[in-house]
């Protein structure tokens, strides 16, 4: 496919440090409050120039290995050239007004996968790259190294933690990682596509849109 190598095993490649953010936009990201419960936080990824450098070459042809292949979720609006969330909302608002044109009642149903990135499993991870994206030899071996020692630690303000393995997980902050999860979800996108429901996927929240009519009962 696009990498002759098959190691990404430099040393400030596998290095990171978290900075805390706040899931909620309106406070000063770089703020801890105290007693706050860790949940609160995202985890972003303050990654090397040579890491990203490198992740940007890979994401580059890694869309075109997946474009010129129709391997792109065609249900998912999330990371993806000329699409955004106005789009997911467009794909949503024009089937329920198709709905409704076809008198037909709609549900619609929310799904918000809880940190979905941090529980990103590598193996799984690896396996969907083989079997449903057809990346295999010396560019999975890469993909493997790229995943497997992870280093990170927290930074709070002036404070450091020391270093920590991280076994599961993508990088938020990296330029890989959202490309990655999408990957990671596509599976998922098949299996509600063969139970013939209408959905549509944003990262990790996913839009159900069931549409059936309603048939009067004798009285």
């Amino acid at each position: 496919m696009f990498i002759h190598t098959c190691s990404y095993n430099h040393q400030y490649c596998h290095l990171a440090s978290f900075i805390p953010l706040s899931r909620n936009p309106l406070r000063n990201r770089h703020w801890i409050k105290k007693n706050s419960p860790v949940s609160n936080y995202r985890p972003i990824s303050n990654l090397s120039l040579i890491a990203k450098t490198i992740e940007h070459v890979v994401k580059s042809r890694l869309i075109d290995h997946l474009t010129s292949n129709s391997l792109l979720n065609s249900h998912q609006s999330a990371y993806c050239k000329h699409h955004s969330i106005k789009t997911a909302l467009l794909y949503i608002h024009d089937h329920l007004v198709s709905a409704i044109g076809s008198q037909k009642v709609s549900c619609l149903c929310l799904l918000d996968l809880s940190a979905a990135f941090d529980t990103t499993d590598h193996n799984i991870l690896i396996t969907h790259l083989s079997s449903w994206f057809g990346i295999h030899g010396a560019v999975l071996r890469w993909f493997k190294s790229y995943l497997s020692s992870r280093w990170f630690r927290v930074k709070c303000e002036t404070d450091l933690s020391s270093w920590h393995t991280s076994s599961c997980s993508v990088p938020q902050g990296s330029v890989l990682g959202p490309q990655l999860f999408v990957m990671y979800t596509t599976p998922l996108s098949t299996l509600i596509s063969s139970c013939s429901v209408n959905h549509h996927l944003y990262a990790p929240l996913s839009f159900f849109l069931p549409s059936f009519r309603l048939t009067s009962t004798p009285s």
